[in-house]
C-alpha cells in the first residue's frame, strides 16, 4: 500500500490551521484561514478528490479530534465528511483507547513497525491529511511514498511548518502538478533516497 502525505501549505511552509483559528489546538496563533480568502472550486475540487481516493487514512490524534468533531457529523454530505467517515481511519495516538468514529483502529505502539505492516498490504493507498507532526515524522523515518502539497500563495511568516529547520535530507521527484486560476499549486512527489550535491 502506497503511504502518500497530502498538505495544505503556505509558500513560506506553513501548515498549521488552514481552516481557521482553533484556540484549544493553537493557542496564540492568530493567523489561521490563510486558506480561505483563495476561494477556488477547482482546487477544492483537487482536494476532494485527493481524499476520495484513498483506501484508508493514517491521522495523528489533534487530527482526528478536530476531524472527527467537523466531519463525523457530515458523513453523508456526498463531500469531504462522506470521504473520510466512510473508509477505515488509523488513529496513532497513546491517549485515545476506543475511539467512536467508527471505523478506526488504534495505533499506540511500535508505529512505525505498524505502519510497515499497512505498507505491505498489496495495493490501494494510506493517505495522511492534517497531522503535520506525523507527517514529518514519517518522513523522518522514510515511510512516505508520494508527497503532495496543496501550495496557496500566502506568504504566513509565523507557524507550525511542515519541513523543520534542520533534519534528513530527501531527494523528490515530481510526478504531478497543476496550476489553478487563483494561484494554488498542486505538487505531487515521488520521495526516495538522498538528494546528489555538488
Amino acid at each position: 500500500m502506497k503511504l502518500t502525505v497530502s498538505l495544505q501549505v503556505t509558500l513560506d511552509g506553513v501548515a498549521q490551521a488552514n481552516g481557521g483559528n482553533n484556540e484549544e489546538m493553537d493557542p496564540g496563533f492568530t493567523r489561521g484561514g490563510w486558506a480561505l480568502p483563495h476561494n477556488d472550486a477547482d482546487a477544492v475540487q483537487y482536494i476532494l478528490d485527493t481524499w476520495r481516493r484513498p483506501d484508508a487514512f493514517l491521522l495523528g490524534r489533534k487530527t482526528y479530534s478536530l476531524f472527527e468533531t467537523f466531519w463525523g457529523p457530515r458523513d453523508g454530505d456526498g463531500s469531504f465528511g462522506e470521504a473520510i467517515s466512510s473508509k477505515p481511519k488509523y488513529l496513532v495516538s497513546t491517549t485515545v483507547a476506543s475511539p467512536s468514529w467508527e471505523p478506526t483502529t488504534v495505533i499506540a505502539d511500535d508505529v512505525a513497525a505498524r505502519v510497515r505492516e499497512l505498507k505491505a498490504q498489496a495495493g490501494g493507498e494510506l493517505l495522511v491529511v492534517g497531522s503535520t507532526s506525523l507527517a514529518r515524522w514519517l518522513l523522518e523515518n522514510e515511510l512516505v511514498d508520494e508527497l503532495n502539497l496543496v501550495q496557496f500563495p500566502v506568504i504566513v511568516g509565523e507557524g507550525e511548518r511542515l519541513f523543520p529547520a534542520q533534519g534528513t535530507d530527501f531527494a523528490l521527484k515530481l510526478i504531478d502538478s497543476q496550476v489553478f486560476d487563483t494561484g494554488i499549486v498542486a505538487l505531487t512527489y515521488r520521495v526516495g533516497g538522498r538528494p546528489e550535491y555538488a
